[in-house]
């Protein structure tokens, strides 16, 4: 049987260690159960970020989390970034390293962004077999992290919880769990977030992340921008009652506010993290069944597309799609 969280610890709840907050957080010294760094800032040898660093791990715990990768992407793994990735995970001693299910570029460009993966078991296995390598080679558990997504494939054959659940368990690496990027992809496709949330394997989820997101009525973008969305916080609660405890970020890296406002998010997470693990405990949930249809409302989730007979009994498009399953075309909404 697998373990919670793997066998990881729970490190509670963390802030993300960013440049505005620098001054006062080595100064003052606040009361944090971690910070998250990204890996990529913090890989050079020396200069004024190691400096940072050394500082930050003076006092707090560290955890690592990367954005270049790029595991799903048309090339092999960069040798040289991954051994200035040891050296930092050495340096760090990060009890988990992650980074992102995504591609970031190809022929020697990078594009700098998280780019969505067609769900496909040829994907699978090549996902897989990198994950595998890497986490060996850093000698530290490792994990990736569901993306927000604005567009889909025509060739996905698997829904995306089926796609990264399958990763994770024959990797056998964890994941890391963003619910904030559930709801987002699950407004911008119509998916239903509390089967998102109920179809991945729970105890393979080390750590969660939470932000905010900016909502443009026809689709929503993952800004990590404010503050976390009502929608959003019931997702966590729902993810903790299956879960148990597991360590979680705030994350706000747009329109970055004032520490005082960064932590007393971070309380709020822990407020809510303490209801769902007494419910847990208790055996009831923090949602009923009206929360739970509100929740999908929200998420303008559609009805299951099995009971209509769709190729795979699920559906992943954003509003165009919608609006072309609805008989309008882009002529239509070109001429409006």
């Amino acid at each position: 049987m697998t373990k919670p969280r793997l066998g990881l610890p729970d490190w509670g709840v963390g802030v993300g260690l960013r440049v505005p907050h620098y001054r006062r957080i080595f100064a003052e010294r606040p009361s944090v159960d971690f910070f998250e760094i990204i890996s990529e800032n913090f890989m050079l040898g020396g200069g004024r970020p190691r400096y940072h660093l050394e500082r930050a791990l003076e006092s707090y715990r560290v955890v690592q989390h990367g954005v270049s990768l790029g595991i799903g992407g048309p090339e092999e793994l960069d040798g040289e970034y991954l051994k200035r990735l040891k050296a930092l995970v050495r340096r760090t001693g990060t009890p988990w390293v992650s980074d992102h299910f995504c591609w970031c570029g190809s022929g020697g460009a990078h594009l700098h962004e998280l780019l969505p993966l067609p769900f496909t078991r040829e994907l699978v296995s090549k996902i897989v077999e990198r994950a595998r390598m890497l986490q060996d080679f850093l000698e530290t558990p490792f994990a990736l992290e569901n993306t927000s997504s604005y567009l889909t494939y025509k060739g996905s054959t698997l829904a995306e919880w089926e796609f990264i659940g399958e990763i994770a368990e024959r990797a056998d690496i964890g994941l890391l769990f963003d619910v904030n990027n559930v709801f987002v992809t699950s407004y911008n496709h119509g998916l239903d977030p509390v089967e998102f949330v109920n179809a991945v394997p729970a105890e393979r989820i080390v750590q969660i992340h939470l932000a905010g997101h900016t909502h443009f009525g026809t689709h929503i973008i993952d800004t990590h921008e404010g503050h976390v969305t009502d929608p959003v916080w019931d997702l966590y609660r729902l993810t903790l009652e299956r879960t148990g405890p597991v360590s979680t970020l705030i994350e706000w890296d747009d329109a970055i506010p004032e520490l005082e406002v960064l932590l007393a998010e971070a309380d709020r997470a822990k407020a809510e993290r303490e209801h769902a693990l007494a419910a847990r405990s208790a055996g009831i949930s923090t949602l009923d069944a009206s929360a739970l249809a509100r929740l999908r409302e929200a998420a303008r989730a559609r009805p299951n597309p099995a009971e209509s007979g769709e190729e795979h009994g699920w559906k992943q498009g954003g509003p165009r799609e919608s609006a072309a399953v609805d008989g309008e075309t882009d002529s239509d909404r070109a001429a409006e």
